[in-house]
């Protein structure tokens, strides 16, 4: 089975999950469940839900247990964006090729939108019957997602990113940055999916975890390339935003041919640690590729 097969098959069954989880509109407040599903189903790459699937696959996990998690990380993700777009963050008036959800709706009923959204993401952890796993593994998969989530991850890394504007990052820090505002949440897909494991072993999760670590780092480093060579209507959303916005960036701090060059070199490590692995591991491998090599 080819990737792309592969991917549609993860997309669609998690946008099936998506509306099940999510509530009808036909329910008040319909307004603000209608902002929830605007922002959530039929859009994106899905690229978290892939990584809980192809990594619980690879352990040997039914796809049935892995539902839960692959919501539970595109819910944060969509919550995350929802908030990044408002007047007070980005200030973005297009996200995934249509209006953003205030432009949609408007700034109130979006941030209760995100934060109805956050709040349902520990919601499914908690109350899925599917998972195989005990009590205790289930706390752990809540405590990643909300770890990662947070100020220690996603949260913290957007506040630094707001914070760095117009200002003038070292590698490191630059990479902190990253690690926390994309890689985190990417990091905790491929956690969650292996966590999804009953008999998973530490030092296999450990090398799970490297990869995840450096795909998810990868994938933020592509993302400023884009924000460079691609446009406007391959995005999805406004090209070049991140360099008017005087945002550091990889291309801005290292020149494009080098942040090219991280980004192979970060792929490479994905790989190695997925060698390590006495497992199916192609489509993960196939996954790294792909983030490297993605158009939008």
């Amino acid at each position: 089975m080819s990737l792309q097969e592969k991917l549609s098959g993860y997309q669609s069954r998690v946008e099936t999950a998506l509306d099940n989880w999510l509530p009808s509109t036909d329910t008040e407040p319909k307004i603000l469940h209608e902002a929830m599903r605007y922002a959530v189903v039929g859009g994106g790459k899905r690229i978290r839900p892939v990584l809980v699937y192809a990594t619980g696959e690879a352990f040997g996990v039914d796809p049935a247990a892995l539902d839960a998690p692959a919501v539970a990380v595109e819910l944060i993700h969509a919550y995350s964006l929802i908030h990044d777009d408002l007047p007070a963050m980005d200030n973005d008036d297009l996200r995934r090729g249509k209006p953003t959800c205030h432009k949609a709706f408007d700034e109130a009923t979006a941030i209760l939108a995100g934060d109805a959204i956050q709040a349902l993401s520990f919601f499914v952890l908690a109350a899925d019957t599917n998972s195989a796993v005990a009590p205790g593994v289930r706390i752990n998969m809540i405590t990643n997602l909300a770890n990662n989530s947070g100020a220690p991850g996603m949260a913290g890394g957007q506040a630094i990113d707001l914070a760095a504007v117009g200002q003038k990052l070292t590698l490191i820090e630059l990479e902190n940055m990253h690690n926390r505002k994309t890689g985190a949440l990417i990091r905790s897909s491929v956690e969650l999916g292996a966590l999804s494991s009953p008999d998973i072993s530490r030092s296999e999760l450990d090398t799970i975890s490297t990869y995840a670590q450096n795909i998810g780092l990868a994938f933020q480093v592509r993302d400023d390339i884009l924000d460079i060579e691609s446009d406007t209507s391959t995005l999805g959303k406004p090209q070049g935003s991140d360099v008017e916005r005087g945002k550091p960036t990889y291309p801005e701090l290292l020149g494009l041919n080098a942040a090219k060059k991280v980004a192979e070199e970060l792929h490479e490590k994905a790989i190695n640690a997925l060698n390590q692995l006495d497992r199916d591991t192609k489509t993960l491998k196939d996954i790294a590729d792909y983030i490297v090599g993605r158009k939008n």
